[in-house]
């Protein structure tokens, strides 16, 4: 008899679903228990639990999440795999899961010590462990090294920890076969007999894995997908497999696989010897492949029967598909059979349009899909203005509406806000948009003289807030009564409610999520029967979000800053020898290899920015948005070759090491090792969240440096940009009406300042300061942020303070050296640049401030030599209280 395969559920994880991460950032919980509900009825023995994402507060999203759950009877009648990279989001989740937990993952990784303290808190817990092939050298690929890491694991677990080996779980690693490697070959049948081994030799552990990885060859081709899958699970099974991450509602039926299709992928399954001599396995599929995906001429080149159909479907076709090859035959050809070229924009090219919006707001199109059609749309039109122009009558094509955009004064940022201004533009819109750095007097003149029907404000940093509220006040007081959107990474709907709306209270203000909101508010605004009840609802729901929050303000308690600094993060400095750079002052490169920051890059947060969210590469496969992904990551691959090729941009960097020592909260830099001269200071701010006994300690950033009195210690900086041509580049596709083209390369080259800011902290370990000078390279090593050492930034949670980075800039010099200037709300110019602190303390980490109480903003204020008001403004964003006035 065949063993039972235990299907997981992994919908309830927000790198894996789009869905899902919006209901949980949104804080829509109940919403969210409703996809787990819906894994458990479609029959999911175990659900997969992940909240691993940037923007997240994972460790208060897992517990709320999970003691939800709880009060479930449907969905809590099945076990819970608590997924995640970080143990504290792991043991944050086994403290409130009901019953018997599996923990997603362990593994040697990081060596012995490191994996027998967290299975020994698993055991504690009670909970079942996934334990990855995985050790000091890296992942298992061969059957010897696979059955070698799982045996040592195994003996690890059971004779050293006392672990039940029942509750042992190996994922003995799926990788991708037919990728024409003759090394890879053989993985599929590796993995097979690994998990014919484990059973064999390792009593009781049970086996599972990610199977949609053995296909990762034929993404795009769904069909032979499924069969890969059917095929690679029916004998995997066989050899004992228990579990995996499986779409299990799209699983053929093995004997229902064509025979032909069967046989032809079995053969690379179980890499089998040859049929034909002169084509190997993954050659003889590859040739198959294009038949069962809808016919052999995709093998040969593109499918082009859509050019037999009529020309309104040809355009809608071209639109909807992001095809731009024969969009001005078509357009020409529409336009000598119609009366007038502006009948051509609003029939065929609207009504493609129009089926765009209904796709992409049902969820059937992604924004870089969206954006591709607007390329397609303005190449369109531009052919038919000459003819439009030479028209006498000369009439106006009707807009849905006119809207004004920009990113507010002191903030450079604006590629959301270009992708909002193009789904808009796609759904008939007329879009103004100002740029950055915008001040209120400018956005509001140019609101009259354009006669717009709504304005919209981005920004990206938290100074950027206060702007917006100064501009809803100028509109108030110069008596505007035109809706006003708020939008950007640093604004919420509680702030929009708190601070922006009661500046303008004689028009309408709403918070924009992301840009796929953005049309269906716009459109409720300007539609007459829609516009009073959309307006009604959206007030009574702000009144109640700040009615919300003001009870929250009485609720949210804090110890008092001494009480803090009693409990801040102790080291035993007697014992604790500071690493020493191997040089001090500063260092520039000029003109990094751009080769090798795309090495670098993390592709997560790329897809993220156009509204894709998933983590890399797993989002290429995911069931919603693979294909979408897929398309924009080839896209961005061929892009940055063209970046790379040629030399759009130009990557700068400069870093300093000084002689530092803490001072209570506050950092001194010294003029040298003499340590007699104060050459600069920088403040931290401290956690005031009230901790039980024996919990964390309450940080600031200066507990990781030793203090004055103490061993002499070391602080560094830098300041990185990728930005040097950013503008210019995009501008030139803007020009040439490929706003597409343009946002992809703005937002790659904000992708290789991050990766240069990784790259320069990994030459700091290794070479300049050199603490680390053994660390291998190791992408994902980097991007989970397993090294030693820390790189905070000022205006992130560590130090909310966007000031702090004067004085870093002063210390490095950076403006003549980098050519990165602040703005009077410091934000970097260029905008892809990153800026940030060094920290070598071997247990230093990354936190969140949090909420602070009134006494440390006076004791900041004082400090820093401002008023209580000034430090008032500046930490907006994590005051306890609501100032007054």
């Amino acid at each position: 008899m065949r063993p039972t395969f235990v299907n997981i559920g992994e919908r309830t994880n927000v790198t894996g679903s789009a869905r899902f991460c919006k209901l949980v950032a949104e804080g829509n919980y109940p919403e969210a228990l409703s996809v787990a509900r819906q894994q458990v009825e479609a029959g999911a023995a175990i659900i997969d639990v992940n909240m691993d994402e940037g923007l997240l507060d994972s460790v208060r999203a897992m517990t709320t999440f999970l003691n939800l759950i709880a009060a479930e009877p449907d969905i809590a009648r099945v076990p819970v795999m608590i997924d995640s990279s970080k143990w504290e989001v792991i043991e944050a989740g086994l403290r409130c899961v009901q019953g018997k937990a599996i923990v997603n993952s362990i593994s040697l990784k990081e060596g012995e010590a490191a994996f027998l303290k967290q299975a020994r808190a698993c055991l504690r817990y009670g909970a079942a462990v996934v334990v990855m092939a995985f050790d000091e050298k890296g992942q298992a690929d061969t059957l010897a090294r696979k059955t070698e890491i799982c045996a040592r694991a195994y003996k690890t677990l059971v004779d050293e920890v006392g672990f039940p080996p029942e509750d042992i779980i190996f994922d003995p690693n799926i990788f991708a076969v037919a990728t024409g490697i003759d090394e890879h070959d053989n993985y599929a049948v590796d993995f097979i007999e690994a998990t014919r081994w484990i059973k064999a030799h390792l009593p009781h552990a049970r086996v599972s894995g990610g199977v949609s990885n053995v296909s990762f060859s034929f993404r795009g081709n769904e069909p032979v997908r499924r069969a890969i899958h059917g095929v690679f699970l029916y004998h995997a099974i066989g050899a004992g497999l228990d579990m995996g991450i499986v779409n299990a509602g799209d699983l053929p039926v093995y004997d229902d696989i064509p025979t032909e299709l069967r046989d032809a992928v079995e053969d690379v399954i179980l890499n089998r010897p040859r049929r034909d001599p002169a084509l190997s396995n993954t050659e003889r599929l590859v040739e198959l492949a294009p038949a069962y995906k809808g016919g052999k001429t995709e093998a040969k080149g593109p499918n082009l029967a859509w050019r037999e159909a009529p020309v309104a479907e040809r355009l809608a076709h071209a639109l909807i598909h992001g095809v731009t090859d024969f969009i001005e035959a078509d357009v020409e050809e529409a336009r000598l059979a119609a009366g007038r070229p502006l009948e051509v924009i609003e029939g065929p090219l609207m009504d493609g349009m129009n089926r765009v919006g209904d796709l992409f707001g049902a969820g059937k199109m992604f924004l870089p899909q969206v954006v591709k059609s607007a390329r397609v749309m303005k190449q369109g039109v531009a052919w038919l203005l000459p003819f439009m122009e030479a028209e006498s009558a000369g009439q106006e094509r009707q807009s849905a509406g006119r809207i004004l955009m920009a990113t507010v004064k002191g903030d450079v940022h604006d590629i959301g806000k270009n992708i909002v201004g193009v789904v808009l533009q796609c759904n008939n819109y007329e879009v103004f948009d100002l740029g950055v750095m915008v001040p209120a007097d400018r956005i509001l003149d140019e609101a009259e003289r354009l006669k717009v029907d709504m304005v919209g404000l981005s920004g990206l940093i938290t100074p950027s807030l206060d702007e917006m509220v100064f501009v809803a006040s100028e509109m108030e007081r110069r008596g505007f009564r035109m809706p006003l959107l708020i939008g950007g990474a640093t604004t919420s709907k509680t702030h929009t409610a708190v601070k922006i709306a009661p500046a303008y209270p004689s028009g309408s203000t709403t918070y924009v999520l992301d840009a796929s909101r953005a049309v269906g508010v716009v459109s409720a605004l300007l539609s007459p029967t829609e516009r009073d009840r959309f307006t009604t609802e959206t007030t009574a729901e702000y009144a109640r979000v700040r009615e919300q929050f003001e009870r929250g303000q009485d609720n949210r308690g804090r110890m008092t800053l001494a009480d803090a600094r009693r409990r801040a993060f102790a080291t035993d400095w007697s014992r604790t020898v500071p690493a020493k750079p191997s040089f001090t002052g500063l260092r520039t490169f000029e003109d990094w290899d751009l080769t090798d920051l795309a090495e670098h890059i993390d592709w997560t947060p790329f897809f993220a920015s156009w509204q894709l969210f998933g983590r890399f590469p797993a989002i290429l496969e995911d069931e919603v948005v693979g294909q979408a992904a897929r398309d924009l990551y080839a896209d961005g691959r061929r892009m940055l070759d063209r970046m790379i090729q040629g030399r759009w941009l130009t990557a700068k960097a400069t870093v300093g090491f000084w002689p530092a020592n803490a001072d209570g909260d506050d950092i001194l830099i010294y003029a040298d090792e003499a340590r007699t001269e104060v050459a600069g200071r920088f403040h931290t701010l401290r956690q005031q969240m009230v901790r039980s006994e024996g919990d964390r300690a309450n940080l600031a950033l200066s507990d990781f440096i030793a203090p004055v009195g103490g061993p002499p210690d070391w602080l560094g900086g830098f300041a990185v940009t990728a930005g040097h041509g950013e503008i210019e580049m995009a501008e030139r596709f803007r020009r040439d009406g490929d706003d597409y083209s343009a946002i992809l390369a703005t937002s790659l080259a904000d992708r290789l300042a991050e990766a240069l800011a990784e790259a320069l902290h990994r030459k700091v370990r290794t070479e300049l300061w050199g603490y680390a000078s053994d660390e291998v390279f190791d992408l994902e090593f980097l991007i989970g942020e397993k090294y030693r050492g820390i790189r905070p930034a000022a205006g992130y949670p560590a130090q909310p303070d966007h000031t702090e980075k004067a004085e870093l800039f002063r210390l490095l010099e950076a403006a003549p050296r980098t050519g990165i200037t602040l703005t009077e709300s410091f934000a970097m110019d260029p905008p892809s640049s990153v800026s940030g602190l060094y920290f070598s303390h071997p247990e230093s980490h990354y936190f969140g401030v949090g909420r602070i109480d009134r006494d440390q903003v006076e004791d900041y204020a004082r400090r820093k030599g401002w008023d209580r008001s000034t430090a008032e403004r500046w930490l907006a964003p994590i005051l306890s209280y609501t100032p007054a006035g």
